[in-house]
């Protein structure tokens, strides 16, 4: 496994004013890599990519992989539906420094399963760099079939790991058995991943692992050695909080529950927009209640 097995989808800090707050994001790099994170996935939906400038994700590359210092691996969500517009944006983030690239399904343009084909193809053979390939049904409103993931990892060397956030279980064990050997599968669902190990995933891309990192990097371990029943406790006993950071558009919830931590601010762009009165004491209840401080 090149990167570990608890991946952190890592949120991107704002100051007040919309601007990165790089302070901040010095703080977050800190605390997911002392609460277990293995590898930093940098500039993903979690990040507010939608609204990062092509420049802004460029410095963020750069500043995480100083800022990481080797401790955690780095990788770049280079992946959009331009084509040409990710191939560029991963070239630049190979010069950056970054371990990995992580390319989301194009969305919107609804391309055909080809098109997937020869979109990832295209990119991943623009860099050396080992690319994870991200399925986001939900997202996307594409879902990259188990058919093309298998072509892709038997044609496209360097495409050597999955995100997988269908929640499609019966597909997912289609495509661990047809996949090229040793092409590594992460849970993108923290709510499946007992589930997605079980099947045969090897980690998580976790949203969660923000403030419970431990807990969850704890239930990995105890689920590869052979403690099944003390995984699937902690998987149950984190119910809430999987349930409490979507309760509306991600990543607002996280971050007002990271500053609550006095990690980062709460503050996101538009369009998502911070947590209303209610939701804020529904998540200081849920982190008082689960004793996450």
């Amino acid at each position: 496994m090149q990167f570990g097995r608890l991946l952190t989808a890592m949120i991107t800090p704002m100051t007040d004013r919309g601007a990165i707050d790089w302070p901040r994001v010095d703080s977050v790099i800190e605390h997911l890599i002392q609460n277990g994170t293995d590898s930093i996935v940098v500039a993903g939906t979690t990040g507010e990519s939608p609204t990062l400038s092509h420049q802004e994700k460029l410095e963020l590359f750069r500043h995480s992989v100083q800022r990481a210092g080797g401790r955690a691996k780095v990788i770049a969500g280079t992946g959009s539906n331009n084509t040409a517009a990710s191939v560029q944006l991963t070239r630049e983030a190979e010069e950056a420094g970054v371990d990995g690239v992580m390319l989301v399904v194009p969305y919107y343009n609804k391309p055909t399963q080809e098109g997937l084909y020869q979109h990832f193809k295209t990119v991943a053979e623009s860099t050396s760099l080992p690319v994870m390939v991200y399925n986001i049904p939900g997202r996307s409103s594409v879902n990259l079939s188990v058919d093309t993931l298998v072509r892709l990892t038997h044609e496209v060397e360097n495409i050597t790991s999955i995100k997988e956030s269908s929640g499609d279980l019966v597909s997912l064990m289609d495509l661990v058995e047809r996949k090229r050997d040793g092409v590594a599968i992460y849970s993108g669902m923290d709510e499946l991943l007992i589930p997605y190990l079980s099947i045969g995933s090897v980690g998580i891309v976790s949203v969660a692992s923000h403030v419970a990192g431990r807990e969850i990097k704890e239930m990995i371990e105890a689920f590869f050695a052979g403690e099944v029943e003390k995984s699937g406790a902690i998987q149950r006993r984190l119910i809430p909080l999987w349930r409490g950071l979507f309760m509306t558009a991600s990543p607002a919830p996280l971050k007002y529950a990271l500053s609550l931590l006095d990690v980062c601010e709460e503050h996101v762009r538009l369009p998502i927009v911070p947590l209303n009165q209610a939701e804020k004491t529904h998540m200081q209840t849920l982190l008082h209640t689960m004793q996450i401080t």
